[in-house]
């Protein structure tokens, strides 16, 4: 565990970040949180689904943006589909969303021709 560890370390130092995918479910754990050089918490999906209506969730996604921020871990939630959500995150200071209220997956080809056309709209607004 050490050796990977140092690994990890070395690699954080050479600009990759590492993130803990899932957070809350599974085999995520708070101890990985002491143990390993986290840069981001993935606030799972699950969680946000009903985080509108659902008290327990609120409190969970609260204590989870909490946690990151006073650990100086960023934390992005998964899953976000509503507008409702959107807003409910932000209040609590999670600016980093992930889910189909921003975009749905897209095949290869066409994730190419979306860069290339932002890659275009950039220019264009530097020329201007």
């Amino acid at each position: 565990m050490n050796r990977c560890i140092a690994k990890m370390r070395t690699l954080r130092a050479k600009g990759i970040t590492f993130s803990i995918d899932d957070f809350g479910t599974g085999y995520s754990s708070l101890s990985y949180l002491k143990r390993f050089p986290i840069d981001t918490l993935k606030i799972d999906r699950s969680f946000i689904f009903d985080s509108v209506n659902s008290k327990g969730d609120q409190e969970i996604i609260k204590m989870i943006i909490a946690m990151a921020r006073n650990l100086n871990i960023d934390a992005v939630a998964e899953g976000v589909e509503t507008q409702e959500q959107k807003d409910f995150l932000a209040s609590y200071g999670c600016n980093s969303m992930q889910g189909f209220l921003f975009a749905h997956p897209v095949p290869v080809d066409q994730f190419k021709d979306l860069l290339e056309r932002q890659k275009l709209a950039s220019s264009r607004t530097k020329e201007e």
